[in-house]
């Protein structure tokens, strides 16, 4: 029974190299937590899209096209999932200490782009950030360098 569900895991959480681009599942467990991000208020809003959108334009250097399928890929794999374990096991076991910063500095900027944090969001990127190990030092440094 153990080795069913450490095989399962392993399934589940392995960048599989053989099937697709390992930098295009870490893209899509970015633009996954993004997502879920825009729905921990309840309420998804135009501005923090267009944030989402721009965020990972940006740090992914997407084409339209790429970035409209990337989208699309996280909303099913957000819909798909339990947890965000599947996510942020990526993210900590391949993102550096640095990328990981990035990350959830591009969190605050999805979550102020309505012009308000809620209290779901804050509790969130908390939770993000606790999940990818990054220092409370650096979530602090990561929301004081958006939010001023």
């Amino acid at each position: 029974m153990l080795v069913k569900i450490k095989e399962f895991f392993s399934a589940q959480l392995a960048i599989d190299e053989s099937q697709t681009d390992p930098q295009q599942q870490l893209q899509l467990a970015a633009a996954a937590l993004m997502i879920e991000l825009s729905r921990a208020d309840y309420n998804r809003d135009v501005e923090e899209m267009a944030a989402i959108e721009r965020a990972l334009t940006k740090t992914f250097d997407l084409k339209s096209e790429q970035l409209a399928e990337l989208i699309q890929l996280a909303e099913e794999e957000n819909k798909e999932a339990v947890s965000l374990y599947q996510f942020t096991t990526l993210i900590k076991d391949h993102y550096s200490a640095e990328q990981r910063f990035e990350l959830v500095k591009m969190l605050w900027q999805v979550a102020v782009a309505d012009g308000h944090i809620s209290k779901y969001e804050d509790y969130f990127i908390r939770k993000i950030a606790d999940l990818i190990y990054l220092p409370h030092s650096e979530f602090i440094r990561a929301k004081l360098a958006v939010v001023r």
